[in-house]
């Protein structure tokens, strides 16, 4: 086995779980390549608010190479990752040579999965990145653009229809998001039509909304929806995405605005692998969190299939990925100095939380559960500790205040696009 400064891990995926195990990793005497496919970490529990309008792109994005800049044993390079060969330790890229590795940390996050209608993504964007978010924030803001330039209430109606198919945490805060942009923050920006005419609808397959939180919860957080005016519907899957809207069941509803947020999943590294996976595409783990058969590669993040303590799936957010990401760097650390491994990892649960709009959040901690202003604050307080660096965490707070007091969102602006190009947009 290599040892010492010789010993080479590439860690693939500069998400929570691996810029984690890279920075658990740094003071260890090892070398480190960390490879991804963009040059920036993404805060993905706010990509939603740089979609609607909320946040511009630079407050939940930082540059790989400078958060990593002062570990002299890590080497960033922009590359993609098109497989693994086992056999020979390398990872192989897009137009670059292979990568060998005497260690692999695969954290290559999750993607969009349409069950089985992939022809429906260009109808109906999920937000995974920036990019996704950017796309969608000019969708929102072309369609009421659109709605202006329409002469009659008909052809205006599919314009402010928007709808979001999926009612977890990232349905539930883009769809109240959206109505209080439509509600409050346009009101009175156009002439020819009352943005507060605008229908939000939030489609689920489902009995329930958040179904990850206790049925209170829950019904505290449809009501909170109703009350922004987002129109629910419950029991409705999906069969058809178009350009004009969605089918549910055999009724079709017109909308020129429809996001995706029913579901993920993970990263092909399954399949680079030829390991066993789960439905969704996950690895399955073994309680090292490496693949079986495999020590030296290990899996992590959204990626990765990991059973609890209660034998259900550790949930794909960013706590779990950070603790497995420094869960692995203890493994590897302690190969290194000839010390037993640590224990089977195990993951501690820090809570749920989800947002309703700008004044409603509901939080489950297990020993205790808050809804409303109190929840917001946590949320808030919550994910602006998980910010990386005092600027940005000053900027998201001062902005989430005038929001707050003002009702005014200031990232609304259409970009990648020109002017008079709406309907070509959609």
């Amino acid at each position: 086995m290599t040892t010492g400064t010789d010993r080479h891990v590439v860690i693939v995926g500069a998400g929570f779980g691996g810029l984690e195990a890279a920075r658990n990793l740094a003071g260890a005497p090892v070398r480190i390549t960390m490879i991804d496919r963009r040059n920036h970490h993404l805060f993905q529990p706010l990509l939603y608010q740089v979609a609607t309008a909320s946040l511009p792109t630079s407050e939940i994005a930082w540059p790989i190479r400078s958060l990593l800049r002062g570990h002299r044993n890590v080497t960033t390079l922009l590359g993609s990752v098109t497989g693994v060969d086992r056999g020979a330790k390398t990872v192989l890229l897009d137009g670059e040579p292979p990568i060998a590795f005497d260690t692999l940390i695969l954290a290559t996050g999750a993607r969009h999965a349409y069950f089985g209608h992939d022809e429906w993504e260009p109808y109906a964007p999920g937000v995974k990145t920036l990019e996704d978010a950017t796309r969608i924030r000019r969708r929102i803001l072309f369609a009421f653009e659109q709605a202006e330039w329409e002469s009659d209430a008909d052809g205006r109606a599919p314009w402010l229809t928007f709808a979001i198919i999926g009612a977890g945490p990232t349905g539930v805060e883009l769809a109240g998001t959206i109505a209080e942009l439509a509600h409050d923050t346009l009101r009175g920006d156009f002439r020819n039509f009352d943005t507060r005419s605008a229908r939000v609808i939030l489609v689920e397959a489902g009995p329930r909304i958040l179904a990850g939180f206790t049925e209170d919860l829950s019904a505290y957080a449809e009501r909170a929806l109703k009350r922004l005016g987002v129109e629910v519907m419950l029991g409705q899957p999906v069969s058809d995405c178009r350009e004009d809207g969605i089918a549910l069941g055999g009724d079709f509803l017109p909308a020129r605005t429809v996001l995706w947020a029913a579901g993920v999943a993970a990263s092909p590294a399954a399949e680079w692998l030829e390991a066993p996976a789960d439905r969704a595409g996950r690895v399955r783990v073994e309680p090292d969190l490496s693949v079986p058969g495999e020590p030296d590669i290990f899996v992590i993040g959204d990626t990765a299939f990991v059973a609890g303590s209660d034998g259900k799936p550790v949930p794909g957010v960013a706590p779990a990925a950070k603790q497995e990401g420094g869960y692995v760097a203890q493994v590897i650390k302690a190969r290194l100095q000839g010390k037993p491994a640590p224990g089977p990892f195990a993951y501690r649960n820090a809570g749920n939380l989800a947002t309703i709009g700008k004044r409603a959040a509901i939080v489950d901690f297990g020993w205790i559960k808050l809804r409303g202003r109190l929840a917001w604050w946590i949320w808030g307080i919550a994910h602006i500790f998980f910010l990386i660096g005092l600027r940005n965490r000053l900027a998201v707070a001062l902005n989430w205040l005038w929001i707050y007091v003002s009702g005014h969102r200031s990232a609304r602006l259409i970009t990648q696009g020109q002017a008079g190009t709406a309907r070509k947009a959609q």
